[in-house]
């Protein structure tokens, strides 16, 4: 029996996308080995974390970066740094920034980027300070003025935070901008971003500063025949020149989920890791193990050794199949979808349900999860599911497609 039957719980084919609640990714060989080594022996954790964080700098184009449990804890301790820098007087003041002398106790935010996850930031005890439209408005067409983030930059001002992602994107500025901006007045810019890998190279573009870049998923997008990189992309990138970026380990990376990475500039780095776990300062109980800071290394190792253009094809192919399978079905319309929820550059499918079918998404995403095994899709809008194959091994699809047929296919409006 397997540790989950052991307990009572039964496993998924995760056709949602990298979650939380269901795992993140599946960790891939080399990254399981890094951590059962690490578990095998004591090490210096400090000097640990120091070595780990250089391999993946040097591998990631960037000055320096700290390996944090998870990407929420990487946005505390990123914003700990802004304030602080590498002062420790200031430091043991968090989080109440306001005792500090002149103290940094604002972090800006475009309102249209508002997200659950800027609770991180708010929980080292800065005011987040809103500029530009609602997501509604920004919906509607309205965009922020650059006027008005100028007006919001100030003395106290932290840091400028940036929701990365085309889903952030309406009524914002461009990252490009917003950290000209911020730049001359001193201010270091945060990116979250994360969900966005792939694309790969968005582990230097948001923080690249002064040179083109390599930009090897976007090739592959190209190599692979995916529609929406007809057109050959240019062979480099442009920079955005952002202080610091943050990445979720457990997800595109597949490393472990309860790991991180921050990447950027060298000096707030150096501040994470003075704040951080071991330390007894505001990091301390955001704990990174030595089996996790091995197994993110090796998970960057494996990902930026990957064939981009054999796995942007292996997805396109899992989500034609699902496609393919339900095609014929009265009452059903399936079509290729991008980008994916996270505004990744790839592909799903959707599944739409038409009403006179007589099933209705909530009917269908149960069915599925009483089949063995289970499977759990993401809901689209009210009445159709997505397919991702981000999280599909190799063979799920058919499961996937299969399952959906068998259902959809003894619905009496798709048999007749």
């Amino acid at each position: 029996m397997t540790i989950y039957e052991r307990l009572g719980i039964r496993g998924v084919i995760n056709g949602v996308g990298t979650v939380t609640r269901l795992g993140g990714s599946l960790m891939p060989p080399p990254v399981l080995e890094a951590m059962l080594e690490a578990a095998r022996s004591y090490v210096p954790l400090p000097e640990l974390q120091a070595a780990c964080g250089q391999r993946i700098a040097e591998l990631t184009h960037n000055e320096a970066c700290y390996i944090s449990s998870g990407a929420a804890a990487g946005l505390v301790l990123a914003t700990a740094a802004c304030i602080t820098g590498n002062d420790p007087e200031k430091m043991a003041l968090l989080p109440h920034p306001e005792r500090i002398p002149n103290g940094k106790t604002k972090v800006i935010m475009h309102r249209c980027q508002r997200i659950g996850y800027d609770f991180a930031v708010r929980q080292v005890g800065v005011e987040i300070v809103e500029v530009g439209p609602s997501r509604a408005e920004a919906a509607a067409g309205k965009q922020t003025a650059e006027a008005e983030m100028e007006a919001a930059i100030d003395e106290r001002t932290a840091a400028v935070l940036y929701i990365a992602g085309t889903p952030h994107a309406p009524g914002a500025l461009p990252l490009e901008r917003v950290v000209q901006l911020a730049h001359a007045r001193g201010v270091p810019v945060v990116v979250d971003a994360a969900a966005q890998i792939p694309p790969v190279e968005n582990l230097w573009r948001f923080t690249g500063r002064g040179h083109a870049l390599p930009a090897p998923w976007a090739q592959a997008l190209a190599a692979a025949g995916v529609p929406e990189a007809s057109q050959p992309p240019p062979e480099t990138i442009e920079p955005a020149g952002a202080d610091l970026a943050i990445f979720s380990g457990g997800k595109g990376l597949c490393g472990p989920q309860s790991a991180g990475l921050v990447l950027g500039r060298a000096d707030l780095v150096a501040a994470m890791a003075r704040q951080g776990n071991p330390n007894a300062l505001i990091g301390r109980p955001m704990k990174v193990g030595k089996e996790e800071l091995c197994g993110m290394v090796a998970a960057v190792e494996w990902y930026l050794g990957l064939d981009f253009t054999a796995l942007a094809a292996r997805y396109e192919a899992q989500v034609q199949h699902v496609i393919d399978a339900v095609a014929g079905l009265k009452g059903v319309v399936a079509q290729r979808a991008w980008p994916n929820e996270a505004g990744q550059p790839l592909p799903r499918a959707l599944i739409h349900l038409a009403p006179e079918l007589g099933l209705t998404r909530d009917d269908l995403q149960r069915r599925l999860l009483a089949r063995d095994p289970a499977i759990e899709l993401a809901g689209a809008g009210q009445d159709g599911v997505y397919v991702n194959p981000q999280t599909l091994r190799e063979g799920d699809e058919v499961l996937v497609a299969d399952a959906l047929a068998d259902i959809l296919s003894q619905v009496p409006a798709a048999a007749g």
